[in-house]
């Protein structure tokens, strides 16, 4: 450094000026870091650390989900009692059971299990509908209506009457495969 300097502001600034003329890259050369880039302890440069961080978050998200390849179908939310009576009607004229995934968005089980159901709902497609209702942004009624008590609480309903339910307080796996079951029994 050419001028030493009695203030520590104008150290920092001659210092940070240096540092910008520098390549970017450490000298490791001689065995200790020659060009004073801040570091994240022991010598971790930062910048590399955030890089690192973001494509393992990225990959995280994709791990959470599973195979993300696979189709899925999405679920029809029911938001009042009378868009359920048109559905539980249209299902009857069909003879077609409807799958309801009774949840809530401050529910983890039931946003752990809401891509399952959808993965489940693309092997059904022709066979049965899948439909979602959150119990916050519907009146109470309807809630009551399905005789719902915990969540996620999956039921299947056919010719207007709820037959089966499985409540899904358990392993996101073994709920679906329940599911599976309860689907088994009725198609």
């Amino acid at each position: 450094m050419s001028v030493l300097s009695s203030s520590s502001h104008l150290f920092q600034r001659e210092l940070h000026h240096r540092d910008l003329q520098q390549p970017q890259h450490p000298n490791w050369s001689n065995g200790y870091r020659s060009n004073p880039t801040k570091t994240h302890g022991f010598g971790f440069d930062r910048r590399k650390m955030d890089r690192w961080t973001k494509v393992f978050k990225k990959d995280c998200k994709v791990e959470a989900f599973g195979d993300i390849s696979r189709p899925f179908v999405e679920m029809e939310p029911i938001t009042d009692a009378d868009h359920l009576n048109v559905v539980l009607e249209q299902a009857k004229q069909a003879s077609q059971p409807v799958i309801i995934d009774w949840m809530a968005t401050w529910c983890r089980k039931c946003i752990y299990l809401k891509p399952k159901l959808e993965k489940l709902a693309a092997e059904y497609d022709i066979k049965i509908k899948f439909y979602c209702v959150d119990v916050n942004n519907v009146p109470q009624a309807l809630a009551k209506r399905g005789k719902i008590s915990k969540m996620p609480t999956i039921q299947l309903w056919k010719d207007g009457e709820m037959k089966s339910e499985v409540i899904g307080g358990g392993k996101v796996s073994l709920v679906i495969e329940e599911v599976r079951e309860m689907i088994q029994n009725f198609v």
